[in-house]
């Protein structure tokens, strides 16, 4: 085991392996990593995490979901939406509705109280992606947006 070397400064983001030089993967990461905790510390004082606001906005956007087909879009995994969902229905953001054909599926729609608590988490979450945006041109953004879902496509 190698022993770390004190004097050895770890860099700061955006210097070194970190910055510009570094792998285009780690910086994505890092990157990911900075806005989730952007997104937690605007949410906070309401109660919301960030995958709770990602099944807020994906049931929003996609109305009468199952938790699987939920899971997939929200980048999460079952046990987690499982998890959120039944912290969201305790607060009553959430109602299920049983599957027209398959009695066994439920599928979940967001409450009036869901739909305003979505409303006030969505205020400050576009503020911040409008500061994600700050010193872009509308085609450099469509071309950062076009080259982040090429990834995920890939």
């Amino acid at each position: 085991m190698r022993k770390r070397n004190p004097t050895a400064a770890i860099p700061a983001p955006g210097e070194g392996k970190r910055g510009e030089e570094g792998y285009l993967g780690y910086l994505l990461r890092q990157a990911a990593g900075a806005y989730r905790l952007r997104v937690e510390r605007a949410l906070s004082d309401l109660g919301v995490t960030p995958p709770q606001f990602a099944t807020l906005t994906m049931l929003s956007a996609y109305p009468g979901l199952s938790n699987a087909d939920l899971a997939r879009l929200a980048v999460l995994t079952p046990q987690t939406v499982s998890v959120i969902v039944g912290n969201l229905e305790k607060a009553g953001a959430l109602v299920r509705k049983p599957h027209a054909v398959h009695g066994r599926i439920q599928h979940l729609d967001l409450s009036d109280s869901g739909r305003a608590l979505l409303g006030k988490c969505r205020e400050r979450v576009q503020k911040l992606e409008r500061e994600l945006t700050v010193g872009l041109a509308a085609e450099e953004e469509r071309a950062v947006r076009r080259w982040l879902v090429g990834i995920a496509t890939a």
